[in-house]
């Protein structure tokens, strides 16, 4: 049975560009999108109305830094690197979301027995 793809989850998608760029070195747009849509082995769907806006406001942020250059096709496109302060962001965001997931997996993993 074929898994239907999903919308990246509010939240999580500054995460993953930034990863993204951390493995890839700089991308466009169209490339991140692409990337994470392969990483996630076509699960994740990454709208562009969705992507671009995290773009700039990484940038805004100083997470990520942006030049135009050509694309492989020869189109013009802005090419986005993850910064020093954008990897200490991903550094922190991935030590939130390792507990985050530790404690939803207790909530899992608990019974009726274990809170007498």
């Amino acid at each position: 049975m074929k898994q239907k793809k999903r919308d990246v989850q509010q939240g999580t998608l500054a995460l993953m560009v930034l990863k993204t760029l951390q493995v890839l070195g700089p991308l466009h747009g169209y490339g991140i999108a692409r990337r994470i849509a392969q990483i996630s082995e076509e699960l994740l769907s990454v709208n562009q109305g969705t992507l671009y806006p995290v773009l700039l406001r990484l940038e805004h942020e100083g997470a990520v830094s942006s030049e135009w250059g050509p694309s492989e096709n020869n189109r013009r496109a802005r090419f986005y690197r993850i910064t020093r302060s954008g990897e200490k962001l991903l550094e922190a965001e991935k030590r939130d979301w390792e507990q985050t997931a530790a404690i939803i997996a207790r909530f899992f993993e608990v019974n009726a027995e274990d809170l007498t």
